[in-house]
C-alpha cells in the first residue's frame, strides 16, 4: 500500500503526523502476501559483552511467527548482518555470523545480507518486495533501537504498511548522552514510542498469530 504523506496536520499533543495513510490496526485476517522480516537474529547477539537484555521470550516468539508463516505459506525474509568491522562478532566467517537456532532459514527462504543498520541500504530488499507486490510487512529482530528501528523507519518512509512485533524484538541497557545508564526495557520502550503511529504500528506476537488464524503456544 502506497502511503499518503503530508505534513498538514498535528495531533492533539502538537506532534506533526506525516503519514496520514498509516494503518491503525493489524488487519485480520492478514493478507496472504504479508511478509515476515526477521532482522539480525544471529548468534553474535548472545555474546556476554552486550550486557543485560529485555524480552527474554523473544526467541520463542520469533520461532512461533516463523512456524505460522511457514505453515500458511507466506513469504519470509531473513536479514543477516555481515559486519565489516574487525572487532565485530557479526563478521562473516565467525560463529556469531550464523543464525540463532530459533531463526534458521529453511531452503527457499530469502536471506539478505546487509552491512549497515538498515535492511534497505545496499540490499535488494525493497526491489524484491516491490517485484512480489508485498506491501504489508511484519518485522521482528534485533536490536530494537538500532537495526530494527532503522529498518522500520525506512519501511514507513518507503510507503510499506509496517507492523513491528514488540515482543519479537529486544535490546540492551545503554547510557544516554548524559552518561546515565538506561535499562534495556526503557531503551526498548522509547524506541517503540519513536516508531509507533509514525513509521509503523506496534503490535505483539499473540495479536499477529490471531490475525493469521494461528494459536499462540
Amino acid at each position: 500500500m502506497a502511503a499518503r504523506r503530508t505534513a498538514a496536520r498535528s495531533g492533539g499533543s502538537g506532534r506533526t503526523l506525516y503519514n496520514q495513510g498509516m494503518p491503525r490496526r493489524l488487519p485480520s485476517p492478514l493478507p496472504q502476501d504479508a511478509a515476515l522480516i526477521v532482522i539480525d537474529f544471529q548468534k553474535a547477539i548472545d555474546h556476554p559483552s552486550w550486557g543485560r537484555r529485555n524480552n527474554l521470550d523473544a526467541e520463542r516468539n520469533v520461532a512461533a511467527l516463523l512456524h505460522a508463516w511457514r505453515d500458511s505459506q507466506r513469504p519470509v525474509y531473513h536479514i543477516r548482518h555481515d559486519s565489516t568491522e574487525p572487532a565485530s562478532h557479526y563478521r562473516p566467517g565467525q560463529p556469531g555470523n550464523e543464525f540463532k537456532p530459533e531463526a534458521q532459514p529453511l531452503p527457499g527462504e530469502a536471506v539478505i545480507a546487509k552491512r549497515t543498520n538498515s535492511a534497505f541500504i545496499g540490499t535488494n530488499l525493497e526491489a524484491r518486495l516491490r517485484a512480489a507486490r508485498q506491501s504489508l510487512l511484519v518485522i521482528a529482530g534485533v536490536l530494537t533501537n538500532n537495526c530494527v528501528e532503522a529498518t522500520v523507519r525506512m519501511a514507513g518512509n518507503l510507503g510499506f504498511e509496517t507492523f513491528l512485533v514488540e515482543d519479537g524484538c529486544f535490546t540492551f541497557a545503554r547510557k544516554d548522552w548524559t552518561g546515565k545508564l538506561r535499562p534495556a526495557a526503557e531503551v526498548h520502550a522509547m524506541s517503540l514510542a519513536n516508531l509507533d503511529g509514525e513509521y509503523c504500528v506496534v503490535t505483539r506476537t499473540a495479536d499477529v498469530l490471531r490475525a493469521l488464524g494461528a494459536s499462540c503456544k
